[in-house]
């Protein structure tokens, strides 16, 4: 992400993708950067915390009920279930060998938002779908 800025990133999202330079700043504000230790967890299947977190650097392995998935790259995002749902982590998601450098929006901060604009409600509804189509195309 070094060549762009956090707002040019973002909004080639798809979850962002064609919000107002209003609502992504809004966004921003109320996100934060966090940076995750090669190997260590950004999230834990069946833990109680809820939030939305975008790949900025770095990579990530993705486990189900130990069933690894597919990796996590720049631009990827996990946590947007339990944002939506409240309930545990549906995976498990371990930094990759270099790190990984991801922006963050807790459920809290991410709820708002939505609220305030359907454009970010659709989004995420379109993401959501487009996730369970993807796994029913696995079966």
């Amino acid at each position: 992400m070094s060549h762009e800025s956090l707002p040019q990133f973002l909004a080639k999202i798809d979850l962002f993708q064609g919000l107002s330079q209003d609502t992504l700043s809004d966004l921003m504000a109320r996100g934060t950067t966090l940076t995750i230790p090669a190997g260590q967890h950004a999230v834990e299947q069946g833990a109680d915390d809820a939030g939305l977190q975008v790949v900025l650097e770095g990579s990530a392995e993705v486990t189900v009920h130990g069933t690894d998935r597919a990796p996590l790259g720049p631009g990827d995002y996990f946590g947007e279930i339990s944002l939506v749902d409240g309930l545990p982590r549906s995976a498990t998601v371990v930094a990759g060998p270099d790190g990984l450098t991801t922006f963050a929006l807790s459920s809290l901060a991410f709820a708002p938002v939505v609220k305030d604009n359907s454009d970010v409600a659709e989004a995420l509804l379109k993401a959501l779908t487009a996730r369970i189509r993807s796994l029913e195309a696995q079966n």
